[in-house]
């Protein structure tokens, strides 16, 4: 009995040492594959942000390419009547990409010398004796409320004020960019055309033109007739993903896009035409760069600001399209971007807030939260004269603003009337003697004196 014990338990003893066995192989073997899947992983990585710096340098010196042959036919020679640009008129590279002829040095002397003049004016700018003063803004409310966009598709996405005329224009998730005359509280002109939301309007100061980007990835020039409508001028196809921003240069003879797909492009105004197209190039390890969010134009027209869905500000040199400072400081998409008038000071919006950012030290001297961490802040923007800063998010918000030693106060907050719990842009009118104000309803609301003679209040839940 003894014996059958023993032999037994030698017998597991045994099987017990193979499976150990086994189990040390199997481990070994784990590992092995294991460590080659890692290495492969690597590998793999840095392959793609090879291959991906490529495309990028690629793409870049392919939008940089100059056109030289002297039978070249001009990309916007001729417009069909629908405001498209024929295809057989577009100039192609061998590669079948768009050919841009570049920033020529007649270009970049213009540009420079609007920015030597309005450097100099504004060394010598002051206040306005007829700016509204902080204890008229103290005092605004809403003064009326208009119902321009569709019911069906509430919500106004965005705003400029053609301060010349005391015009409004607003763009809408309904597609539709809408020309709203202030003083008689009148549509003058609904724009039809994209087919998505309008993500950014823009009025240029001289002409008559007006320019509308969009969610469907396209730009629209449109030309003011004497009747006070608006007819699309050119289609702009140069993007390949949502069109995020519009800015106007101050010689209102360019303008310059920003989208989604990590591209901003440069364009002269008389003729629609794309002069270069900057795309972004990877620096990290993470095999991608972050669309472009927002852009303004430096007050000098000389230095252009961008932000990104990766909370990347940059700030540009437009003559030579490099890089010349970078603020990383921010959490989620830069929403909005924009420049006091004094030309020293940047306000950027994100996740976290509102930052203020010093440009002569490429420093940030400020921030303050206006609203919870789970309320984005969609929109910053400084009065013309750069005394008052307004913020949009569950609410709008207005400050003084002062310098970069002395503490920017909130001097007046308003309720989002519309009931929505989201104001998604904010403008001020001339002197700031009314804010202009979009929500995710379908009325455009002006704040102001509650004194103020204007139109009747036409409120539309």
């Amino acid at each position: 009995m003894l014996g059958m014990i023993q032999n037994e338990w030698d017998a597991l003893m045994l099987s017990n040492f193979a499976l150990e066995q086994q189990l040390h192989i199997a481990r070994q073997e784990l590992s092995h594959a294991l460590y080659q899947y890692d290495a492969a992983c690597r590998v793999i990585t840095r392959l793609k942000k090879e291959r991906d710096e490529a495309r990028s340098l690629l793409a870049q010196e392919n939008s940089n390419f100059t056109v030289s042959a002297p039978s070249a036919v001009t990309v916007n020679a001729s417009v069909a009547s629908n405001g498209k640009r024929a295809a057989e008129d577009e100039e192609l590279a061998p590669h079948g990409k768009k050919i841009h002829s570049g920033i020529t040095s007649a270009v970049i002397s213009e540009l420079t010398d609007c920015g030597k003049a309005l450097h100099q004016r504004r060394r010598r700018r002051q206040i306005p004796d007829t700016l509204a003063p902080v204890d008229a803004i103290d005092g605004y409310t809403q003064i009326s409320s208009h119902p321009i966009h569709k019911t069906s598709k509430p919500g106004i996405k965005c705003l400029d004020v053609l301060y010349s005329k005391d015009i409004i224009a607003s763009g809408g998730i309904d597609t539709n960019a809408v020309i709203f005359d202030r003083p008689s509280g009148q549509i003058l002109s609904t724009l039809s055309g994209h087919s998505k939301e309008v993500t950014s309007v823009k009025f240029v100061a001289q002409g008559g033109l007006f320019l509308t980007g969009s969610a469907d990835k396209t730009v629209r020039l449109w030309q003011a007739s004497d009747e006070g409508t608006y007819n699309c001028r050119d289609i702009l196809r140069d993007h390949t993903a949502e069109v995020q921003a519009i800015t106007v240069h101050a010689t209102n003879d360019y303008f310059v896009t920003a989208s989604l797909d990590s591209t901003w492009c440069f364009y002269e105004l008389s003729s629609g035409t794309c002069l270069t197209r900057y795309v972004c190039v990877v620096f990290d390890n993470s095999g991608s760069c972050g669309g472009y969010t927002s852009a303004a134009f430096h007050p000098d027209g000389l230095l252009l600001g961008t932000g990104s869905s990766d909370g990347i500000v940059k700030i540009w040199d437009v003559t030579s399209q490099s890089s010349i400072a970078m603020f990383e400081d921010h959490v989620g998409p830069v929403t909005a971007i924009s420049f006091s008038e004094n030309g020293y000071v940047l306000a950027t919006t994100t996740q976290d807030g509102v930052k203020l950012w010093d440009l002569r030290k490429g420093k940030n001297f400020g921030n303050f939260a206006p609203y919870d961490s789970e309320t984005l802040t969609n929109s910053v923007e400084f009065d013309h004269s750069g005394s008052y800063l307004a913020t949009a998010g569950s609410d709008l918000r207005i400050y003084r603003a002062t310098n970069v030693k002395s503490e920017w106060n909130c001097i007046k907050t308003f309720p989002d009337l519309s009931g929505t719990g989201k104001v998604n842009c904010v403008k001020f009118g001339p002197d700031a003697k009314y804010i202009a104000v979009g929500s995710m309803d379908r009325n455009l609301r002006i704040f102001g004196p509650p004194n103020e003679g204007g139109p009747v209040n036409h409120e539309v839940p």
